[in-house]
C-alpha cells in the first residue's frame, strides 16, 4: 500500500495543537479491501479519504471501538433506550431527499461554533458519498417524522467478519431530551449485533477534548494504543 502525509494544519480539537494525517494513497479496485483492513490498526474514512493521525509531538488521537458480544449498556444507557422506545428504526442503503434538511437544522443549531457551519449541500454530500464505498444510513422516526440518521460504513472482513464503523450522526434538534446521539451509538451496536458484526469502530477520542469524551461510555471498549487494541472495562452508571 501507498501512503501520503499532509502538510500541518491546525488541530481541530485541540488548540495551540497542529495537526498532520497519514492519508492512503491509492485509488483502485481494492480501496474496500484495503479500508477493511486498515481501520483494525487505527484508521478511518472521511469521504473517499482513509486517513489516521500522523502527528509529530502528540497522541491524543486514538481509534474506539466496541466490541458487540460483551457490550452491556449502562443505567444511564438502558434509561434512555426504555425512554425512546416509541421511535422506528430503519436502515435504507440509499440517503433521501429529507436527509438535508435534518441536517442544516442540526449543523444550524448545534454547531454554530464548528467547522462544518454554514451548512451546504456540497459539504453534505462530501462526506455521506463515496464512489468505492457506499454507507448504509441507519434512520430513526417519530412517527412519520425523521428525527435522527446515523451514517455508518458496513465494512465486510474474511479475518473477523466485519464491523459497522459510525461516520457522522444528525438529528432533529429539538429532541435533545431523548439523548439522540448517544441513542444512535446503541442503535448502531443493536444493528451490528443484529448483523452479526463483532465490532463497531467510534472514530477517535481525543484525549483533552471533552467533547470526544463520550466515546468512552460505551463498555467495555477497545483502544488502539501503541500499535495494538487495549480493552477498558469499568463501566460507568
Amino acid at each position: 500500500m501507498k501512503f501520503g502525509i499532509t502538510q500541518t494544519f491546525n488541530c481541530s480539537y485541540l488548540p495551540g495543537k497542529d495537526e498532520r494525517l497519514l492519508v492512503y494513497a491509492e485509488s483502485d479496485d481494492l480501496q474496500a479491501l484495503h479500508y477493511s483492513q486498515l481501520i483494525q490498526v487505527g484508521f478511518r474514512r472521511s469521504g473517499e479519504q482513509i486517513y489516521r493521525p500522523h502527528c509529530q509531538s502528540c497522541n491524543a488521537c486514538q481509534s474506539v471501538r466496541v466490541p458487540v458480544n460483551t457490550f452491556t449498556p449502562s443505567k444511564s444507557q438502558k434509561r434512555i433506550v426504555n425512554r425512546n422506545a416509541h421511535f422506528t428504526i430503519l436502515i435504507s442503503q440509499q440517503p433521501k431527499e429529507s436527509y438535508y434538511p435534518l441536517y442544516e437544522a442540526y449543523i444550524t443549531q448545534r454547531h454554530q461554533d464548528g467547522s462544518m457551519y454554514p451548512p451546504n449541500r456540497d459539504q453534505f454530500n462530501s462526506f455521506i458519498l463515496c464512489q468505492w464505498k457506499s454507507p448504509i444510513f441507519i434512520e430513526a422516526y417519530d412517527g412519520d417524522t425523521l428525527i435522527a440518521v446515523a451514517v455508518t460504513d458496513d465494512i465486510e472482513d474474511q479475518n473477523h467478519h466485519g464491523a459497522l464503523s459510525a461516520l457522522y450522526t444528525f438529528f432533529h434538534p429539538d429532541y435533545h431530551q431523548h439523548s439522540l446521539g448517544t441513542w444512535m451509538i446503541l442503535m448502531q451496536i443493536a444493528t451490528a449485533e443484529t448483523l452479526g458484526k463483532p465490532f463497531v469502530y467510534l472514530g477517535y477520542f481525543v484525549d483533552g477534548c471533552q467533547k470526544m469524551s463520550y466515546k468512552q461510555q460505551f463498555r467495555p471498549f477497545e483502544q488502539f494504543i501503541g500499535d495494538q487494541w487495549v480493552r477498558f472495562d469499568k463501566k460507568p452508571t
